[in-house]
């Protein structure tokens, strides 16, 4: 099942395109995209029966063109959380260690956006991260990896932007500063449920500048710590809440690590791919 959000309402795709979750479920579920969340197990029982269902061929569908607005597929989760130096290459990259646990941090809920929105940029060194990200469909304490997955409600293709200046400043980085402004943390276009997946565990990802080079690609097999691990360390700590959001890292390729340097400026468009998934399109703006 792949959901979304257009036009600031909730969707899930059917057979013929975008169908109005709300108008399909007489009003149990929507209009709002965090409402499947919230009630994760109703809504995925009821949106896969009506899928299944003939109603699904006939209901209207949802038109989008270019003035489109493509809202994250989760806009207001409780919790964000980010997983650094979690592909191997990126760590050598960064000339570090390989960590004994999640290296973690936090992204404010104000850098959520959607696919197609424009980034406008900071003052600074703004650079890339191509990342899965995984999306919470119930409480979760103290999982096992085991049993992690069945926590998970769904993924979707996520940029972890980051301001580097401010990030790396010292005497204690600023990761979380650093990663949190306005537009920092573009998810979307679609959230795609664990069933979709042959294997979750190994999925293609990247990004590319439209028009120009691939600056990442690698495959999330290669994590150090994969989803299951990452929920099972992060819950044995605090409660996982339905919607919670967990950037799960990025590969090799991130800009500051390169050289020459390279960011981000104004005109850049960053296209971000995950297999299964989908395509993430975000235009950079000058301040």
């Amino acid at each position: 099942m792949r959901l979304a959000d257009i036009d600031g309402r909730l969707v899930i795709k059917g057979p013929e395109g975008y169908i109005d979750a709300a108008e399909a479920s007489g009003g149990r579920f929507g209009p709002d995209a965090q409402s499947a969340l919230t009630e994760w197990e109703a809504f995925s029982s009821w949106a896969g029966e009506f899928l299944a269902s003939p109603q699904a061929a006939k209901a209207p569908v949802v038109g989008t063109d270019t003035r489109t607005v493509w809202g994250p597929p989760v806009p207001r989760p409780a919790q964000i959380f980010a997983v650094g130096l979690n592909y191997r290459d990126h760590i050598a990259e960064s000339k570090l260690d390989v960590p004994t646990e999640p290296a973690v941090f936090t992204k404010f809920r104000t850098s959520l956006t959607g696919n197609e929105a424009a980034v406008t940029l900071p003052d600074g060194l703004v650079d890339w991260e191509a990342e899965l990200v995984a999306v919470i469909g119930r409480h979760c304490h103290h999982a096992t990896r085991e049993t992690a997955w069945s926590y998970v409600a769904g993924l979707t293709v996520g940029q972890d932007l980051s301001e580097r200046r401010l990030q790396l400043t010292g005497p204690a980085p600023q990761f979380s500063l650093g990663k949190s402004h306005p537009g920092f943390a573009p998810i979307g276009p679609e959230l795609v449920t664990t069933d979709e997946f042959a294997d979750p565990d190994d999925l293609e990802l990247g990004c590319r500048l439209e028009g120009g080079e691939v600056l990442q690609k690698s495959r999330t097999s290669a994590m150090v710590f994969d989803v299951p691990e990452l929920v099972a360390r992060l819950s044995a700590v605090c409660p996982l809440l339905p919607g919670d959001l967990i950037f799960t890292g990025t590969p090799a390729g991130v800009g500051g690590a390169r050289t020459p340097q390279k960011f981000l400026a104004p005109g850049d468009v960053l296209v971000t791919w995950i297999e299964g998934i989908g395509t993430l399109r975000n235009p950079m703006l000058a301040p």
